[in-house]
C-alpha cells in the first residue's frame, strides 16, 4: 500500500510580475491625469496655481513619481509584511489621502483644486488596485 503526500502550495507573485504590473498601471494613470487635465482644461478649468500654469506633461511626471514610489512599497512589503496587501492598501490610501491635503490649500480657484483633486483620485483608483492584485494576501 502505498501513500501519496500532497502538499498546498499557493502560489505568490514574483517581483517582476509585481514591478511589471505597477509599470503598467503607472503608465496608464499617467496618461489618464493627463487627460483629465487637458478635459478640465478645456472646458474652462484654469491649470494656473499661484499665477503660473501647470504643464498638462507636469501631471502625467508627477503621476508617474508617486506612482513608483507606491510600486516600491508595494515590493517592499511583499517581501517584509506579514499581510501584504492588507497593509499596501491601507497604507496608499492613506497616502492618497494625505495627498489631497495641498490640494485644499493651493492658491487656487475652487474648479482648479477640484481638479487637483480628481487626478489624484483617478491615479489612485488605477494604480492601487492594480498592485494589490498582485500583492499576496
Amino acid at each position: 500500500m502505498s501513500t501519496t503526500a500532497t502538499t498546498s502550495h499557493t502560489a505568490t507573485p514574483t517581483t517582476g510580475a509585481l514591478i511589471g504590473t505597477g509599470l503598467l498601471a503607472t503608465a496608464a494613470a499617467s496618461a489618464a491625469t493627463m487627460t483629465v487635465a487637458t478635459a478640465g482644461n478645456a472646458v474652462g478649468v484654469s491649470l494656473d496655481i499661484g499665477g503660473a500654469p501647470i504643464p498638462v506633461a507636469g501631471f502625467g511626471v508627477l503621476t508617474a513619481v508617486f506612482s513608483l514610489v507606491g510600486v516600491a512599497i508595494a515590493a517592499l512589503l511583499s517581501r517584509f509584511a506579514r499581510r501584504p496587501r492588507r497593509t499596501f492598501v491601507r497604507a496608499t490610501v492613506a497616502l492618497t489621502v494625505l495627498s489631497l491635503l495641498p490640494d485644499v490649500i493651493v492658491e487656487a480657484g475652487t474648479a482648479t483644486r477640484a481638479l487637483l483633486m480628481l487626478t489624484h483620485l483617478v491615479a489612485a483608483a488605477i494604480v492601487i488596485p492594480a498592485v494589490a492584485r498582485r500583492l499576496a494576501a
